[in-house]
């Protein structure tokens, strides 16, 4: 599948939460919205990515932005690996059934690993990719770049 680009219009999606409410990408039209994929929760360069989105969450809410953090682990392993990093706040949706869907709709899946890239997405208030930024897997993003880019 082809990998998601800038000026591709983002691929609508309902995901569960790691508190088991369903996220409607659609829901947010009027707000920019950053997919933080990260591969696997338990994996230390993934919670320090997610826990950055948490650290800064006012700056995301100064520049009209939702951070969402994506991977395909189920919602229960997702609950527990929030509530031991503190994150009390950003919303980690679980890509889980069917497998991978939302990141394969994206060309963000790994079909030989069977879980996500680690990417960046960031959509426009019209619901437009603006950036995008695929990672190696062991690398962290950097938040300043991300914060950046939603300044934009």
């Amino acid at each position: 599948m082809k990998r998601i680009a800038v000026g591709d219009i983002a691929p609508d999606f309902t995901l569960n939460d790691n508190r088991k409410r369903p996220i409607h990408l659609a829901d947010y039209r009027g707000k920019k919205v950053l997919l933080s994929w990260h591969p696997l929760a338990w994996t230390k360069v993934c919670a320090e990515q997610m826990k950055a989105l948490e650290a800064h969450l006012a700056d995301f809410s100064r520049l009209n932005t939702v951070a969402l953090g994506m991977s395909i682990d189920p919602v229960p392993s997702k609950n527990q690996w929030a509530k031991q990093l503190l994150i009390a706040e950003t919303m980690l949706l679980s890509d889980f059934w069917p497998h991978g869907g939302v990141a394969l709709t994206y060309g963000l899946f790994r079909d030989v690993e069977g879980y996500s890239e680690r990417a960046n997405v960031l959509i426009d208030a019209s619901g437009n990719v603006t950036w995008v930024k695929v990672y190696p897997v062991h690398d962290l993003p950097d938040i300043d770049e991300v914060l950046g880019h939603c300044a934009e």
